[in-house]
């Protein structure tokens, strides 16, 4: 049995990152009956897709153009599309060692993504997050 969304549609998916090999890999992770992908490579990009296309799901990498581009892409999209869920892909915490967290009255207050997930994110890791989230 498939899942779908409440609507018994496929899930409609935006993916925005800078990196090409990420968004394939997204892409792949996702691939089959219950989703429909569309992905773009830039904040600005998604920004114009989000004008005519209300995503169940967005998952967008933290820092593409700008090393803030995923916050502010939240920012908007929650604008926007109220309903959206936001998943924020990082490799900050790898490379830095700084963790960012949506958790917390903090975090939420100026973190819009409703889970961050760190990079490499792994088929089933995505996949589950999705279901949670649009279950919540």
């Amino acid at each position: 049995m498939t899942t779908t969304n409440k609507t018994d549609k496929k899930i409609k998916v935006l993916v925005a990152d800078d990196d090409i090999d990420c968004i394939e890999q997204v892409e792949l992770m996702l691939a089959g009956d219950e989703y429909d992908v569309t992905a773009v490579q830039s904040r600005a990009q998604a920004e114009d897709i989000l004008r005519t296309l209300e995503p169940d799901v967005a998952v967008f990498d933290l820092m593409m153009e700008e090393q803030d581009s995923g916050f502010i892409l939240s920012h908007k999209l929650k604008r926007l599309h109220p309903g959206t869920k936001v998943i924020l892909l990082t490799s900050v915490t790898a490379a830095t060692g700084v963790s960012f967290r949506s958790e917390g009255t903090l975090g939420s207050q100026w973190i819009k993504a409703d889970i961050m997930l760190d990079k490499p994110v792994r088929a089933e890791q995505l996949r589950g997050a999705i279901h949670r989230l649009l279950r919540a």
